[in-house]
């Protein structure tokens, strides 16, 4: 690695809100500590507000308290964004930072990102330049608006390059940096292996299958939700289903009347939303994973973890063109299939895309106190 510039001390600020950005943010955060020069402050702007979905994993994964909890909650887009928006800007003219670093593509990402912008202060997205291309995804559209606007993109695949290049931004804005949601699996890996939850819930390694569900796009339309409760009960048939149970989905079971679909498949064990180092343990010992999230995509394609995923489109295509994962729509056919496939032994091979290699977050701050004390 080059030698870092030793210039003046430099005032950071990194932003969280949902459950993925904690994974994300955690080994970068460790890695700011190895430099003094450096004041590193932390806002949680309360996204995700449940406990086990945000403040436990500040615990789990090390991470100080935040310095400023906006407590903003849930509500639609338009408000929670406005809300994050006024809270995050007062933040920013106390603090005055030399940079603000957002991750992922939740509102917190495209609001904080905005605010910092307008008030002339550097803006760094880890994760930059994926892309779905649905923009009927709403994360899509905090993707591509978050990247037009920041002045450092860290980008995690080779897709990201070649789509920020389409969208004609600057190269020498964007860096090749690898996945920081790898960094944390490999720094906790051990940990999750003393987890308990394989006991708690009977469990035998390889002998069930975990899954997420969470998108809207999944659980919020009744048609698409009960024809993956109906690949379900065929699935279960063959081997045991854990699913770890999202507040939403649990909302939507009894609004579209499902729960005695769910509560006739005897092998399909439902829990609270699990910690995570609980469910990096399951992921780890699973015989494959069913879900609808991109940041798992990319853990099983790193584990080797056969990966089923129940979307259209996926904004992460390294997982499918080198790892573990498979892409099946919402259709209940090919879910059932695939996973019979996986049940037989048909399994997909899979490699650990570039740099998905644990050093992601000292590049990434390498590159941040280069470029900042460069430019000023």
């Amino acid at each position: 690695m080059k030698r870092l510039t030793k210039m003046k001390k430099l005032k950071f600020i990194s932003v969280v809100g949902a459950r993925p950005n904690f994974m994300k943010i955690a080994p970068f955060l460790h890695e700011l500590k190895k430099h003094p020069q450096i004041t590193s402050l932390l806002v949680h702007t309360g996204q995700h507000y449940d406990f086990n979905m945000s403040d436990v994993f500040f615990q789990q994964l090390q991470i100080n308290d935040p310095d400023y909890h906006l407590g903003i909650g849930s509500a639609s887009h338009a408000e929670q964004t406005a809300k994050i928006m006024v809270e995050f800007e007062k933040v920013l003219q106390k603090e005055s930072p030399d940079l603000v670093i957002v991750v992922g593509d939740v509102n917190s990402t495209i609001a904080c990102a905005l605010v910092a912008v307008k008030l002339g202060i550097k803006v760094a997205h880890i994760e930059a330049g994926l892309r779905s291309f649905d923009r009927t995804m709403p994360e899509e559209i905090n993707r591509i608006l978050t990247d037009q606007i920041s002045d450092f993109l860290l980008v995690t695949e080779q897709s990201g390059i070649t789509n920020l290049k389409k969208e004609n931004i600057a190269e020498a804005k964007t860096f090749f940096v690898g996945n920081l949601m790898i960094d944390s699996l490999i720094n906790f890996k051990k940990v999750a292996q003393q987890s308990n939850v394989l006991q708690t819930y009977h469990l035998k390694e390889k002998e069930y299958i975990a899954v997420t569900l969470h998108r809207p796009s999944t659980v919020d339309d009744k048609e698409a939700f009960t024809a993956i409760l109906d690949a379900f009960s065929q699935i279960q048939k063959k081997i045991k289903i854990i699913l770890p149970l999202h507040p939403r989905s649990v909302v939507r079971l009894e609004q579209f009347n499902l729960k005695a679909k769910v509560d006739a498949m005897h092998n399909l064990v439902i829990t609270q939303p699990l910690s995570y180092f609980d469910f990096l343990a399951l992921m780890m010992h699973a015989k494959a994973v069913i879900t609808d999230s991109g940041g798992i995509q990319e853990e099983t394609t790193y584990l080797g973890i056969p990966c089923i995923t129940t979307r259209n489109n996926t904004e992460r295509p390294s997982t499918i063109d080198l790892g573990t994962n498979i892409l099946v729509g919402l259709d209940k056919n090919k879910l059932v299939t695939e996973s019979f496939n996986i049940l037989d032994g048909k399994i997909k091979a899979g490699s650990i895309p570039p740099l998905w290699d644990g050093k992601t977050a000292e590049r990434i701050v390498e590159i941040l106190i280069n470029s900042i004390n460069t430019n000023n």
